[in-house]
């Protein structure tokens, strides 16, 4: 785990301090959740990069054309 400084709104943060509670969880594991769901999409398109990574790349002007030249589009 990294450790980070955040500065929440006061109000925001009462709220976590009482969801924590509630949820018998810390503040840190709640907003390490919301980050990760908030970034999700990120993670897994980065994810995807690097599985891919080793794939020939093909420009999109050369895809276009092929496309074209086989009457797909």
């Amino acid at each position: 785990m990294k450790r980070v400084t955040v500065y929440l709104d006061p109000r925001l943060h009462q709220a976590l301090k009482l969801r924590a509670a509630e949820t018998d969880r810390s503040v840190s594991d709640l907003v390490n959740d919301a980050v990760r769901s908030s970034l999700g999409t990120d993670l897994d398109d980065l994810e995807t990069l690097a599985e891919r990574a080793d794939e020939r790349r093909y420009s999109f002007e050369l895809v276009l054309h092929n496309l074209r030249r086989r009457g797909e589009i």
